[in-house]
């Protein structure tokens, strides 16, 4: 299990927590715009690189606050917390 530094809570158990993927994916400003293939893409497959990703939380048991951490997907450690809403 992760441990997760909420920036409110202190540090908890991965659990108490929701990810909701990468928090430098851009919504298209027009959805109506988009192709079905493009939205289908968007909606469904992330970059999921190697290395650090800024991601967003959710401490869906706990302070219910949204944050954003970095966090590397090789080693699952966990970088600089910040003071974020979303």
């Amino acid at each position: 299990m992760l441990e997760i530094p909420c920036p409110w809570c202190g540090p908890r158990n991965e659990s108490e927590f929701v990810c909701a993927g990468e928090a430098d994916r851009k919504r298209p400003s027009d959805p109506e715009a988009e192709t079905e293939e493009a939205w289908a893409d968007y909606l469904f497959n992330s970059t999921n690189p190697k290395g650090v990703v800024r991601e967003w939380w959710w401490h869906v048991s706990g302070c219910t606050r949204w944050f954003q951490i970095d966090r590397d997907t090789v080693t699952h450690e966990i970088t600089p917390v910040e003071e974020s809403s979303k």
